[in-house]
């Protein structure tokens, strides 16, 4: 299972695909989508979110 982004809370800000060692999240359309074959959940972006906006299941 991969890290979820709440539609509600993200700004698009970007800080998630910066931080992604696997290069596993994108931001598009103003909202971080999270490609779940390549994220390893290693919590990356949910620690640096700024919104809180991402979280693990």
């Amino acid at each position: 299972m991969a890290v979820v982004v709440n539609r509600d809370e993200c700004t698009g800000c970007g800080t998630c695909e910066e931080v992604c060692p696997m290069e596993a999240i994108k931001v598009e359309d103003d909202f971080a989508v999270v490609n779940e074959a390549e994220c390893t959940e290693c919590e990356s972006c949910v620690d640096e979110c700024p919104t809180g906006a991402i979280s693990l299941p």
